[in-house]
């Protein structure tokens, strides 16, 4: 084969090489193109593979010359050569000398034509050698039958054998045909997988070639371009996909047998427009290939030096660590899926026997073993050496991973409880095992929990059910104990063994009260259960009044569906029998009775609720009434053994005892004393333990009971033609009815009181309103209001209140007026205190507080110059009930402001010589400055103070007024002096009463 050709480089390329999408070749133009001479053969033994021996073609033949060069050692070529060129020059200069005449010129020309052709001769002697030499090399290498074999001295022998070296041009040129062939030899094609031994075997052959790096590169990148020129050629999706494959385990290889190296050696990304990460797919792809063929070895009793092999082939392989992560937890997954498949496939056989049942436990005792290794295993001293993945079994992301198989895996998890409980006891090495098959299941808390404790139920009965067959449990010294250790030995909640005990007890008395009645052999029955299953009373009670009560309340509905007229003495007989025969309890009968009444008690109060008047809805109440005097009442003595004409002695007396503590306030209301129950109408009282007080708010009751109090008030309206109507007037037995509602609704004696008055208090405010409409209260109108409240029947007392309430309401009203009018003094509130008259309520705060700072003004212009510290800031602020440190900020703004505003008054009145006038707001700018004692003032024409000064002087004032005048107008004492000595001077016009300015 000519080295060249295989040399030229393509000059077509294409950035899909790896692309998934194929095109079909022909399986007989793929056989035609195949560059592979021969496909290779897998030993029996772990060996590496071996070519076959015409991977290299057969033998070569020599020529004549090569065969005589090849005869010749090195010495002999040089000395047969000079020979060859001497032997020539002379036979030329003989010729040259002869045929020349024995001229030395012709000998010396003959000589150099000889000599030459004897140059070229020994020349071409010569340069056979490197040929002879690759020729040699490649029948020396197609003569092993394991090219594998070779040894690097064998190829270094046969080069000194013919003196040339590595570097000459044919020798290389074979040797890098060689690397080819065998590196195409050893990859598999397309369809097969790497074996694993490709990258050790190519690499051991290099070496013994002793070809160099960058050439042995060069023939992968051919083998690359020659399985790229066979992908062009391909007219089939099978051939290209076997193609790209085939280059995909190329760059794997190549990769691997130059290392670091092969980024610079082996330009796939320049040649074939292969990326990088195209690269590291197929290297990360035919690494996952191999390392999954090393795991398809590694079984259930997977060892140590197993896990290390795997280690070192997953860093030979270049395999990260996660993936090998991956690819282990998932080989270990499928181990374990096909326990599980073939446990699923014997549960689910419908011919199983019991081996086979044994067979399923088998398996999943397979699985646990095999997690419990792998636990292990993970926690070996020695397993950073390990291969990664190591670890508890998960069937997360396999087969099993999904609500469709979840059931299957249930199946096998009940199996297993049913299994590990079969010896009667679970053993503590059992829970473990279950907690790691629910580990590996993938099962929740609750479902795992749900499964055992159906299973551990059913074998705590069939225990439960021995001991008291056999006797065991009725002779145990302590039955709670027994049953505490059997719980134990089984691993089962005490609680849901308690739940069970009351369904067993429940099941025994569903079969006892079958014929509606309970005898006193039955009851000991229940009594030795009870005992012996250490059921707690409140436990039977609730049973008794669940299953009996059902029962009873049965014949309580069809006792009050007979109705007024259909509750007879087979009814009552039924319902005594019902009563005590279910050995029912008073108050639980009573219970049950309570809400059957209260729901026709509900639908009464519903229609009349939906009545179109009140009329319409006191003939619903009314019915109501009738229903519980007749029915309720008559059932609840049944229920009791009482007959229901004759309250029992108690309750009379209660009801006696009752009356003469409430003689008072019934006796208050005339509509009040009507419904109060009389001793003698006792006996006649209806049942009063049934009521809706729980079913219906307060408001709603009493607007029931108003409903009714008015109906008797106003009596029956009966409408006729043209709009008229005709009320008939009713008498006092309506309010014995009343009297029954008020007992239905559970009214308190507090709450009727309440809606009577209330309906009294509202008549009455309704007329007084309109007497008193100006808020004025005379002798006539009083006695007015005192008729008004006799015949509606109102205490005194309340209607006082209200007559209070209205004439208060009003005045209230007018002192808002005359406070906003600025009508009313602090003097007049005062008064209004002492006559128990709260302002507070009557006048807003606001109002309050404008009306002190309008007693201020007052006080600030009064004109006397006193200020009561006192009096403005403690007694006025709490007759009006406002803030007192409020009221003193007040008190100083205004000050303040009405200060400076006094000065200008007083200037104003000096200039209009109104001197009364001026000595008063003197007077008030000196009350201004003892609420805020202010600094001297100033004023732009100081003989105008002076002037202030002195007619404030000749008004005889206090020396202490005075000196506090002169010292807020800041006049010095000599000006002061001065001024008091002109106190009497004569006016200058001589007006008597007019007084002159001093200057």
């Amino acid at each position: 084969m000519n080295p060249s050709l295989l040399l030229q480089p393509t000059t077509t390329t294409t950035t899909t090489f790896l692309n998934p999408t194929p095109l079909r070749l022909s399986p007989k133009r793929r056989r035609h193109l195949r560059y592979r001479l021969s496909t290779t053969v897998r030993s029996s033994s772990s060996v590496p593979d071996k070519p076959k021996p015409d991977v290299f073609g057969g033998k070569k033949e020599l020529t004549t010359i090569q065969s005589l060069v090849d005869a010749m050692s090195p010495p002999i070529r040089i000395a047969t050569s000079a020979l060859v060129f001497a032997g020539a020059i002379a036979a030329g200069y003989g010729l040259g000398v002869r045929f020349g005449g024995g001229s030395r010129n012709a000998g010396l020309g003959g000589a150099i034509v000889l000599g030459a052709a004897g140059a070229g001769a020994a020349y071409a002697l010569y340069s056979c050698v490197p040929e002879v030499a690759a020729i040699n090399l490649h029948n020396y290498v197609a003569d092993f039958e394991d090219p594998a074999a070779l040894n690097k001295q064998d190829i270094e022998a046969i080069a000194n054998k013919y003196g040339v070296n590595k570097q000459n041009e044919a020798f290389n040129a074979e040797l890098r045909d060689i690397y080819c062939r065998y590196v195409s030899a050893v990859l598999p094609t397309g369809t097969e997988e790497l074996r694993g031994n490709e990258v050790y075997t190519i690499i051991k052959f290099k070496n013994a070639l002793g070809i160099d790096d960058p050439d042995a590169a060069d023939m992968h990148m051919e083998i690359g371009r020659r399985i790229f020129r066979q992908r062009l050629e391909t007219g089939d999706r099978d051939g290209d996909m076997e193609q790209r494959r085939a280059f995909q385990k190329l760059i794997y290889v190549s990769t691997l047998v130059f290392g670091e190296a092969s980024a610079f050696l082996l330009p796939w990304k320049r040649v074939f427009k292969v990326t990088d990460s195209q690269v590291e797919v197929a290297v990360r792809d035919n690494a996952q290939r191999l390392y999954a063929s090393k795991l398809k070895s590694v079984e259930r009793d997977i060892d140590v030096n197993q896990l290390v092999s795997l280690r070192e082939a997953q860093l030979a392989y270049r395999l990260s660590d996660e993936l090998a992560d991956e690819m282990f937890k998932e080989h270990a997954r499928k181990l374990v899926e096909e326990n599980i498949s073939i446990a699923v496939g014997i549960l689910k056989s419908r011919t199983r026997s019991t081996r086979e049942s044994t067979r399923v436990i088998e398996e999943l005792h397979k699985i646990l073993s095999f997690n419990n290794l792998l636990i292990s295993l993970k926690n070996h001293a020695d397993a950073s050496r390990f291969a990664p993945g190591i670890g508890p079994v998960s069937l997360v992301g396999g087969e099993y991973d999904g609500d469709r198989k979840m059931d299957d895996l249930k199946l096998l998890y009940r199996a297993y409880v049913t299994d590990s409980l079969s010896s009667g006891r679970m053993e503590e090495d059992k829970l473990a095992a279950l907690n790691q098959l629910k580990n590996i299941f993938g099962l929740g808390r609750r479902e795992a929990e749900t499964m055992t404790l159906d299973v551990t139920s059913k074998v705590y009965r069939k225990r439960l059910a021995q001991a008291v067959t056999s006797g065991e449990l009725e002779a145990a010294e302590s039955k709670a104990a027994y049953l505490q250790n059997l719980c134990e030995e089984l691993n089962f909640d005490p609680q849901k063994a308690l739940e069970i005990h009351e369904e067993i007890y429940r099941q025994k008395l569903q079969q006892l009260v079958a014929d509606g009645e309970l005898g006193d052999e039955d009851m000991k029955a229940l009594e030795r259960l009870q005992v012996m299953l250490c059921v707690p009373k409140q436990t039977v009670e609730a049973a008794h009044a669940d299953i009996c009560g059902s029962l009873f309340e049965k014949v309580v509905k069809e006792a009050i569906a007979a109705g007024i007229d259909g509750y007879d003495s087979e009814i009552q007989k039924s319902v005594r029998k019902a009563a005590y025969g279910l050995r029912l309890t008073r108050e639980v009968a009573m219970t049950i009775a309570s809400k059957a009444v209260r729901k026709i008690f509900i639908s009464y109060i519903q229609r009349a609720r939906g009545a179109g008047g009140r009329t319409e809805s006191a003939k619903e109440l009314k019915k109501m009434i009738a229903f519980n005097s007749l029915v309720v009442s008559q059932l609840v003595a049944d229920i009791k053994g009482e007959s229901s004409d004759t309250p029992p002695e108690e309750t009379q007396k209660e009801q006696v005892e009752q009356t003469d503590e409430e003689d008072e306030e019934w006796e208050s209301l005339q509509s009040l004393r009507k419904v109060k129950p009389s001793k003698d109408t006792l006996r006649k009282e209806i049942q009063t333990e049934i009521t809706l007080k729980d079913d219906l708010p307060e408001r709603d009751r009493t607007d029931l009971y108003k409903t009714y109090l008015l109906f008797c008030l106003t009596g029956q309206v009966t409408r006729i033609p043209f709009g008229a109507q005709i009320t008939t007037k009713k008498d006092d037995s309506e309010y014995v009815l009343l009297s029954q509602l008020g007992s239905i609704l559970g009214l308190t004696d507090k709450e009727i009181v309440e809606v009577h008055r209330g309906l009294a208090e509202q008549a009455f405010r309704q007329q007084a309103e309109v007497i008193l409409a100006d808020g004025q209260l005379t002798k006539v109108r009083m006695e007015q209001l005192n008729e008004l409240q006799k015949n509606v029947g109102l205490p005194p007392q309340y209607a006082q209140n209200i007559i209070k309430s209205i004439t208060t309401t009003k005045l209230a009203a007018a002192l808002e007026t005359a406070v906003g009018q600025g009508r009313l003094s602090i003097k007049e509130i005062r008064e209004l205190k002492e006559s128990s008259v709260d302002i507070n309520t009557m006048i807003s705060e606001s109002l309050r507080e404008n009306l002190f700072k309008k007693t201020l003004d007052d006080i600030f212009s009064s004109g006397t110059g006193e200020f009561d510290e006192a009096e403005v800031y403690e007694n006025i602020p709490r007759d009006l009930n406002i803030n007192a440190d409020k009221a003193k900020k007040v008190v100083h703004e205004l000050a303040r402001s009405r200060l400076s505003n006094s000065l200008i008054q007083a200037v104003s009145l000096l200039r209009q010589r109104n001197h009364k006038a001026l000595v008063s707001s003197l007077n008030d700018l000196l009350a201004c400055d003892k609420a805020v004692p202010s600094t001297p003032l100033s004023w732009e024409v100081p003989e105008e103070l002076a002037d202030l000064f002195i007619i404030y002087v000749k008004s005889d004032p206090p020396p202490e007024k005075l000196s506090r005048l002169q010292y807020l107008l800041d006049i010095s004492d000599s000006t002061a002096e001065t001024l008091r000595a002109m106190k009497d001077k004569a006016l200058p016009n001589g007006a008597a009463g007019e007084e002159e300015f001093v200057f």
